[in-house]
């Protein structure tokens, strides 16, 4: 039920574009209006979710680890999986947010006949993770040469190692393949494997969907059917710039693919997207694992009167004594 409700509301998503620019002619509304309220919708919201999680006190060190913790000399820590410093922290959210060590380190388990319980690597889900994000990178840095002019050189660079295949004409995008193929694996993992079929949400399929068809209407553009280049980045300077213009024939492929992004700008602070902002703020991540040099106090314990054990021997050292306890102090 929920993949037939988030593919039908994508495709009602392009059939409304498609009647509002065919049919209505509302080509400055879906040009100009809605990217302005979908940017605005993400600035805003995303704004408000980091400044919302910054606030959440965290009272005590909850940091999540998988190595060893710095202890004694001679035991060797692993300063990456279980940093006690700051600098061990910054390490570790790098690995974590440029390279998904966590999820590389993922496991599946599975019961077998015997009864038997087998662990073993689970690498699929890594690997087409860490594409689909490049990838998406290096697009969305691909169509900085729309919103700026002249075009920066790295631009330039990026779309020659891009398209060094040289397949076709225009030539082929490494990245173009790469995105659809790792949406399509994100997709089906969630449709194929009960478990993860078991826990879906439409929220998780929504997403998946609009970036499928933000990235299939690009490749139709590309190859099949042409828009004019020039007009859309006159379209795209005239955003940038806050003087719209929008500029006739360019044709409505474009203008779904142009709404799809708006969408996924807006929907973005509202989905699990965040968790662009919120691994940087997640304190089982940006904490440093050191209660061993540094104590933790709860900074809502309210004030309580304690017994500590310097006043627990004083008061039983005798007893303790006689019945053979070890003791700090002897007694007088």
């Amino acid at each position: 039920m929920g993949i037939k409700f988030s593919l039908l509301s994508v495709i009602a998503l392009m059939a409304a574009v498609f009647v509002g620019v065919k049919v209505a002619g509302l080509h400055y509304f879906f040009g100009v209006v809605v990217p302005y309220a979908a940017l605005a919708t993400f600035l805003v919201g995303f704004i408000y979710r980091v400044l919302l999680w910054a606030r959440s006190p965290v009272p005590f060190n909850i940091t999540t680890t998988s190595g060893q913790q710095q202890s004694l000399p001679w035991v060797k820590q692993n300063k990456l999986d279980n940093p006690s410093t700051t600098a061990g922290t910054i390490g570790r959210m790098a690995l974590e947010v440029l390279f998904f060590r966590s999820l590389f380190r993922n496991t599946k388990y599975e019961y077998h006949e015997g009864p038997k319980l087998r662990y073993q690597w689970e690498k699929w889900l890594w690997i087409f993770g860490l594409l689909f994000h490049y990838s998406f990178l290096v697009i969305f840095l691909r169509h900085l040469r729309f919103f700026a002019e002249p075009v920066p050189g790295f631009v330039h660079s990026l779309e020659g190692l891009d398209g060094m295949l040289q397949v076709g004409l225009p030539g082929l995008y490494i990245t173009n393949l790469i995105f659809i193929a790792a949406v399509t694996f994100l997709f089906l993992r969630r449709v194929v494997v009960p478990q993860v079929r078991y826990i879906s949400l439409p929220s998780d399929y929504f997403p998946l969907f609009l970036l499928f068809f933000l990235g299939v209407t690009g490749i139709i553009m590309r190859y099949f059917y042409k828009v004019d280049v020039v007009k859309v980045k006159e379209l795209a300077l005239g955003i940038v710039t806050f003087n719209p213009v929008v500029p006739s024939g360019i044709g409505v492929l474009f203008y779904m693919h142009f709404f799809l992004l708006c969408v996924l700008l807006a929907y973005f602070p509202f989905s699990k997207l965040m968790h662009l902002g919120g691994v940087f703020l997640s304190p089982t991540r940006n904490m440093p694992n050191d209660p061993r040099m540094r104590r933790h106090v709860n900074p809502w314990n309210y004030p309580v009167k304690v017994h500590t054990y310097e006043e627990y021997e004083d008061d039983f050292r005798e007893k303790m004594i006689e019945a053979g306890l070890p003791v700090e102090k002897e007694s007088k």
